[in-house]
């Protein structure tokens, strides 16, 4: 697992954790886990999920009520993020500020990242 010892993988601004919260009381999960997966123009896209139960090597952070867990593969690319959830009037949606993004399509569904071994070491020496 990548982590440093009290340091939370992810932070959650109160409006995600609002948004996160009404949606698992609405819809009866735990919570929402959220990976990575190949795909896209710029190579990887984020996923997001609803989950019953917690698989024991996901990241689990939780903040006023809302409980997201981080699956094991998308712990180092997602370490550092802010999950935000924006309002605007033509879209409202979960938005990522992920310090270890080097590019994004201009959709904003699409990223890419640093290389695993350069992400890595800046997790080591944290």
């Amino acid at each position: 697992m990548f982590s440093i010892p009290g340091k939370q993988a992810v932070s959650i601004t109160d409006r995600a954790a609002a948004q996160i919260s009404k949606l698992m009381e609405k819809e009866g999960h735990t919570g929402l886990r959220i990976g990575v997966k190949k795909g896209g123009c710029a190579g990887m896209e984020y996923t997001m999920e609803y989950v019953d139960e917690a698989d024991p090597n996901d990241e689990t952070v939780e903040q006023d009520g809302a409980r997201v867990m981080i699956a094991p593969m998308a712990q180092m690319f997602l370490f550092g993020t802010e999950i935000d959830y924006e309002t605007s009037l033509l879209e409202s949606g979960f938005k990522f500020n992920n310090p270890n993004v080097t590019d994004a399509c201009g959709c904003g569904e699409s990223i890419s990242f640093k290389d695993v071994e350069e992400l890595q070491a800046e997790q080591n020496a944290g």
